[in-house]
């Protein structure tokens, strides 16, 4: 990368984020954290307001007006995948949305880059991928979005179903099916759901907030904690070996 794009690449970076770190910098760009301290000085110094303090990272004081940047063809390639992977595997209506972000941007593309696109030779199959599923996930994230505790009929591996109320915290996806992460109400702890197994989601009516114990940091940071243990417990099995 030539130092004048990564420049703009810092720039573009710290105006999409609120705190940067130079390490994070570093690892996203892929250079040193002293070529970092270099560019941030270089930028500082020709008039970009960065503000930063020692431990902590850096920031933009104000907004930052930059004509936006054209994309390169594997960035768009990288968009496109993006947008079928959506269509494929999210719902309708984040569907369309990403589609008609695309659609935005090739509305300003140069034809070759135009060509470039429809020439993509990489897919992303639906024909497998069940309407439930597709309406699944679009329910839940509008209750995520909107904090809003759903009812679900969920039908376990061993094909028992069980009723919950849940309080739906975040969705993963996992190469073929997605994850929803919740507080249960009836265990009272938190819980994963996995969304082609659920048959049925009502709205309750009700709403919850963000509560210490019951978020999804917490789940998180739970989970690293797990991990830790697991990878430690292997280590030392391998050793004893």
């Amino acid at each position: 990368m030539r130092r004048a794009d990564r420049l703009f690449q810092i720039t573009q970076i710290l105006r999409n984020k609120r705190l940067v770190t130079a390490k994070q910098l570093s690892e996203r760009l892929e250079v040193s954290e002293r070529t970092i301290y270099r560019d941030i000085q270089d930028l500082s110094l020709s008039g970009v307001p960065i503000e930063s303090e020692a431990g902590v990272g850096y920031m933009l004081r104000h907004s930052l007006d930059i004509p936006p940047i054209m994309f390169d063809a594997d960035e768009l390639e990288a968009i496109l995948l993006g947008v079928k992977m959506i269509k494929a595997w999210s719902g309708n209506e984040l569907g369309q949305s990403a589609e008609s972000a695309l659609d935005k941007i090739e509305a300003v593309l140069p034809q070759e880059l135009k060509t470039h696109l429809s020439s993509s030779k990489l897919f992303v199959p639906n024909f497998s991928i069940p309407n439930r599923h597709k309406n699944n996930f679009e329910a839940l994230r509008q209750a995520i979005n909107k904090k809003n505790i759903v009812k679900v009929d969920y039908q376990k591996l061993n094909g028992e179903f069980s009723t919950r109320d849940l309080c739906p915290l975040g969705m993963y996806y996992w190469g073929k099916i997605w994850t929803l992460v919740a507080w249960c109400q009836l265990r009272d702890s938190f819980r994963a759901f996995r969304v082609d197994r659920i048959m049925t989601i009502n709205t309750t009516g009700e709403k919850f907030r963000d509560a210490d114990g019951k978020s999804l940091d917490d789940y998180i940071e739970i989970q690293k904690a797990l991990y830790k243990q697991q990878k430690e417990w292997d280590e030392n099995q391998n050793y004893g070996q």
